[in-house]
């Protein structure tokens, strides 16, 4: 027995694969909570740079200068970041001015594709530049904000409370065009108030299968800019409309950037990067030296780094090591010496010595090691210190073996 050919045929499923039309535009509720945390952590985060005297402070360990030179060493771009470091001061700027537009645009929904992509790019070369060794590699924040960028690159602000949904409407009910945004309704519905539906078939296209894929109704209105291969009067009024609250934006953006970075310094905000430990390599008639031994008479072995007076008992000195990367030694007691790698393990960032919390510290994400043997005690960081033995000479200096 055979079926009739008007038999009602079973709606075909949509294959895992093919997303019903305008998919891209249905998830920007289920976007929102993201987009505002991205919003206002870029706002924030321009913010907290301008106000921080120290971000620009090149005697901070803190500093862009610092960040730049241990991602010189570390950075699969190093080529580049070592070019860049000459400009660190406007590339701070530009980052702090960059994160603030980022946020707004983010935040308000406005233009939310093109700010999206900016937050791409950004985190993507702040992972190459800082974070690309971090290990773990999902330890590293930048990784993680590119791809929590990708969603609103796709979908925008996805028809979601935003001022790019706000100027959509206002465009097309200026030009006499329906309300543009999308909603989600069954199927069901659309095939109950279709007249090209009939026992299972689309009649308008050709007695095929009823299914979401292709159906002409949810395909149907105004067509996208890719498929009508022009803009029209709707979508030049829309850009009209969004340059102009885009530009009061960045006013908006520019007073705020002014007003974080007078209110950080007016209520100095962050205090003065103030040296806790003297330099090795500072350029004293004892520092500086870097004469390699064997070991003979009674001298240790390695590299002379400085005078052991320049470290007090309790206290911490930073040199360079043979091998360039920073390096932070200590005398816990009297006559006893201890040197670390300065590079933080996490980032790269250039550890400091807290004289308050006996710990040496990573300014940059707050990990935190221990005095006695370099380990991490606290913070993200995967391992501790890389831990170099050091020495007092007869002769009064500080020998490194790295």
């Amino acid at each position: 027995m055979t079926r009739s050919a008007d038999a009602p045929s079973a709606t075909p499923s949509p294959s895992l694969l093919s997303p019903p039309p305008r998919a891209w535009a249905l998830a920007g509720w289920a976007l929102l909570p993201l987009r505002l945390f991205l919003g206002v952590t870029f706002l924030f985060a321009g913010m907290q740079k301008l106000a921080n005297p120290n971000f620009f402070d090149p005697n901070s360990p803190a500093s862009i200068q610092a960040q730049l030179i241990a991602s010189s060493r570390l950075s699969p771009i190093h080529l580049l970041t070592e070019h860049l470091l000459q400009f660190a001061t406007p590339l701070g700027v530009v980052i702090s001015l960059g994160e603030i537009a980022i946020g707004i645009g983010v935040l308000l929904g406005l233009w939310t594709r093109i700010a999206a992509l900016g937050g791409m790019v950004m985190s993507f070369a702040l992972f190459l530049a800082v974070s690309f060794h971090a290990s773990p590699y999902y330890t590293g924040a930048d990784l993680v904000y590119f791809f929590a960028f990708v969603p609103l690159l796709i979908a925008g602000a996805g028809g979601a409370p935003s001022l790019d949904a706000r100027i959509a409407r206002r465009a097309a009910t200026e030009k006499g065009v329906g309300d543009p945004t999308n909603y989600v309704i069954p199927f069901a519905a659309v095939q109950d108030s279709c007249g090209n539906f009939k026992a299972g078939r689309c009649s308008a296209l050709e007695g095929s299968d009823c299914g979401p894929v292709r159906c002409p109704v949810l395909a149907g209105g105004r067509p996208s800019v890719i498929e009508r291969r022009g803009i029209d009067e709707v979508d030049r009024r829309a850009v009209v409309i969004g340059s102009t609250a885009a530009a009061a934006a960045g006013v908006a953006g520019l007073v705020i950037a002014g007003a974080s970075a007078g209110l950080g310094r007016a209520i100095d905000g962050a205090p003065k990067a103030k040296s806790s430990t003297s330099n090795l390599n500072g350029g004293g008639s004892s520092g500086g030296t870097t004469t390699t031994t064997s070991g003979g008479s009674g001298t240790p072995s390695g590299t002379a780094i400085g005078a052991a007076s320049s470290v007090e008992v309790g206290g911490a000195a930073t040199f360079t090591a043979p091998n360039g990367d920073p390096g932070v030694v200590l005398q816990p007691k009297p006559g006893e010496f201890v040197a670390y790698d300065a590079l933080c393990p996490h980032a790269g960032c250039t550890v400091s010595y807290s004289k308050a919390a006996d710990l040496l510290v990573c300014p940059c994400h707050a990990s935190e090691f221990k005095i006695s043997n370099g380990d991490v005690i606290a913070g993200p960081s995967p391992t501790g210190l890389t831990k170099w033995k050091c020495a007092k000479g007869p002769d009064g200096q500080l020998y490194l073996t790295v």
